[in-house]
């Protein structure tokens, strides 16, 4: 593996360039996934870009946690970052609200129309495209346009006639679960007294603990003043009479005049805002900025093009590779200059990114970006080497420099290996992977400390043990193949031990992976389609979908099982399961079921491609084209559970493919079922074509690759990413 992985690493290195002759964006509904529980994010952004800049609404609550919902149409401003099908709300961080007439600076509620300074938008009138955003807001009368750069927000606003027309800059509502704790405005005057620019930040603290946003805006007319309201008394003694909310008054405005903004974030400070504008967006030409937001899109995009009648199978398709590329988010300035994990401004010679769904997006989502966006992942890498050196061990869930350690097992510990086997180490010695990866995977928190003391984490020492030990187990099969990778048999074989640790949780009787507690004992009582959110043995699953997490070790569940045939029968039963789940707390994640198989989480991600695994890929066939005509459809409910941050639509992406990659840190994708006639997927190594000749309907009963017979149930990395042809021959 090792000698392939250098050979192929100059290929890696080469530009991934697209051809430009479709308007790839043109195929994209950013509406999939704004209703049911999809929470994505809606606005204008480019790929991987800092900025997120869209309408937030009134409500905080769980389906909000993007500040977008289909069933809801206020909005209290326009925010400059948002996240993409989470389940916890965060940042909506510098928001901006046009207004005309007198209005109270607050968020306000529904049932007052005239509370806060919120209005209705018409969504009637509503245009999102991939760049571009633009609604009317039914109360002024004014027309919102939005698009942007990686770092900068840029706002047009038509307004009617008014002798009051502001701006309301909103530091107060951050996204759901965020409190303001610091901020402050620092304005700008010309010779003339008038205000032309405007700097300032927000410090806030909610998933991320120590979020630090500075921006810079400046305005295409100079503002009359700027006027600002402080927080008044609150519990929350840390705000301090920060002033949170500031009115630039613009005064009067003639029918259908235009007010352009230009809004700058940086995570280092108010002058790096200044300077990202000056690189970024200097002159005021929106137009040409939504243009270059959308060929930029198309870029991207362009990277996989496929062959389909169906309209609407193409616009899930391309939405779906839309919503991989809205993050990880850049997080540094123009300059290379960044802010740590440890709050400590540095100065970086790579791309250092943010948010990082990671216990999500390892399963497919990186798997993804090392095929299609290869000329980032030493960058990625770099990044989750230093959050180690700044933290002390690689991210579990990292957003804007902190490390929430949301979900759990060591998932950064995954990616970071999945990478440097596949030839990215961003310039790192073998001292330095193993280092971050050892050391990680022995930090004695989250459940780890008991898992090295007892073997296992025991059920009545700590809250979803099966599913913590589990996970960790992953991480560590991705430690050991990293390390056979760089030649420490040693180190592999420790770690491949430790692997083995879910068998701890095996009950050879009723044949599910159930809590043992110190005492060795299974907890009681036992059902395999219970969930209790958060409080049971399992994390967002049930024991029916726990039992197949061992993507590690396939051949040691088997051997559990005793049999391939005994392995396949209880698959089986995994899709035939009831369709349910019992629990009056059970976890709302468990969604997309087909039998107890829940396809709308995670944890259920790699489990049909189980079937191909053991030598039943009609099965895993028929399960998949299910999957994709169910789960999968052009309308705001076009999602069968949370995004994740792209994971979802990973899925789909890599699985229309016809492969996807199940094992840790093993550099191989099982066959599944294609879903277009023809692919061609823009790699390091020029173009791998993928043709697709029968039923899409039914199971692949040959492969070709590169005009030759292809035996193998899977395909390789690296024969992949060198370019080439791959066929099925598919059949009934």
């Amino acid at each position: 593996m090792k000698k392939i992985a250098f050979a192929l690493a100059a290929l890696v290195m080469a530009a991934c360039s697209a051809p430009q002759a479709q308007d790839y964006a043109a195929y994209v509904n950013p509406k999939i996934g704004t209703g049911g529980h999809g929470h994505v994010f809606v606005g204008a952004n480019v790929p991987f870009g800092l900025v997120q800049l869209g309408p937030t609404s009134i409500p905080q609550t769980w389906d909000w946690c993007s500040g977008y919902h289909d069933s809801d149409n206020t909005v209290i401003g326009f925010s400059h970052m948002h996240l993409s099908g989470t389940g916890i709300g965060d940042l909506f961080d510098i928001t901006v609200m046009p207004t005309i007439g007198p209005t109270t600076p607050a968020r306000g509620t529904e049932s007052d129309p005239q509370s806060g300074a919120w209005s209705y938008a018409d969504r009637s009138k509503e245009v999102c495209e991939p760049g571009y955003y633009s609604v009317p807001l039914e109360r002024y009368g004014i027309v919102a346009e939005l698009t942007a750069t990686s770092r900068v927000g840029f706002h047009r606003y038509t307004f009617p006639a008014s002798d009051d027309a502001k701006l309301l800059f909103d530091m107060e509502n951050g996204g759901c679960w965020d409190h303001v704790t610091d901020t402050d405005f620092e304005v700008v005057k010309d010779e003339n007294g008038q205000v032309k620019a405007l700097g300032g930040y927000r410090f806030s603290t909610g998933w991320a603990k120590n979020q630090k946003v500075f921006f810079w805006a400046e305005f295409s007319r100079p503002a009359q003043d700027f006027s600002v309201k402080e927080n008044v008394a609150s519990d929350r003694e840390q705000r301090n009479l920060k002033p949170i909310y500031g009115y630039l008054s613009l005064g009067n405005t003639t029918e259908g005049e235009q007010v352009l903004v230009k809004v700058a974030l940086s995570p280092v400070s108010v002058e790096g805002a200044k300077a990202n504008m000056a690189a970024e967006l200097p002159g005021w030409d929106f137009e040409a900025t939504k243009a270059n937001a959308r060929t930029a899109w198309n870029k991207e995009l362009g990277k996989i093009q496929i062959k389909t009648e169906d309209a609407d199978k193409r616009t899930v398709f391309y939405t779906a590779l839309y919503h991989t590329m809205i993050a990880p988010s850049a997080f540094n300035d123009v300059d290379g200059q960044y802010r740590g994990s440890d709050d400590i401004v540095r100065q970086g010679n790579f791309q250092n990114y943010t948010t990082f769904s990671l216990w999500d997006t390892y399963r497919a989502a990186h798997p993804l970006m090392t095929l299609i966006h290869p000329e980032k992942m030493n960058d990625m890498v770099a990044t989750l080497y230093h959050i180690y050196k700044e933290q002390g061990d690689l991210p579990v869930w990292h957003l804007m420099g902190n490390e929430t350690d949301c979900m759990v097992g060591n998932p950064g510990l995954i990616v970071f290996a999945d990478a440097v086997v596949k030839g990215f180490r961003a310039g790192l010695t073998d001292e330095e992977i193993l280092e971050a990866m050892t050391v990680t995977a022995t930090t004695p928190d989250r459940g780890q400390d008991l898992r090295m003391q007892y073997g296992y984490i025991p059920a009545d020492l700590y809250h979803e043990s099966v599913a913590n030990d589990m996970e960790y187990a992953i991480a560590d099969g991705a430690l050991a193949n990293c390390a056979d990778f760089l030649g420490k048999a040693d180190v592999a074989a420790e770690y491949r031990e430790r692997s083995h640790s879910y068998r701890h949780f095996w009950d050879p009787e009723l044949q599910f992976m159930r809590g043992r507690k110190v005492d060795g004992k299974f907890t009681e009582p036992f059902d395999p389609i219970y969930s209790r959110h958060e409080t049971s043995d399992y994390t967002e699953g049930t024991g029916w979908q726990y039992l197949w997490l061992v993507p590690q070790d396939v051949d040691g569940l088997v051997n559990l099982f005793g049999s391939k045939e005994a392995t396949l029968a209880k698959l089986d039963g995994l899709f035939e399961a009831p369709d349910h789940v019992e629990g009056e707390n059970a976890s709302p994640d468990i969604s997309g079921l087909i039998g107890q198989y829940a396809h709308g989480n995670e944890p259920s991600h790699h489990t049909i491609y189980l079937y191909s695994m053991l030598g039943a890929p009609e099965k895993a066939a028929a399960r998949l084209h299910q999957v994709y005509e169910e789960m999968y459809f052009n309308d705001v409910e076009g999602l069968a559970g949370n995004e994740d941050v792209g994971q979802m639509s990973a899925w789909y992406v890599l699985s229309a493919m016809g492969f996807y990659q199940v094992e840790p840190a093993c550099p191989r994708f099982w066959f599944g079922l294609p879903l277009f006639p023809e692919m061609s997927v823009q790699v390091s190594g020029g173009t791998f074509t993928i043709k697709a000749d029968g039923p899409l309907d039914g199971h692949i009963a040959s492969v070709k690759l590169n005009g030759k017979p292809y035996d193998k149930p899977y395909i390789e990395y690296a024969d992949i990413i060198a370019g080439g042809t791959l066929e099925y021959s598919l059949q009934k």
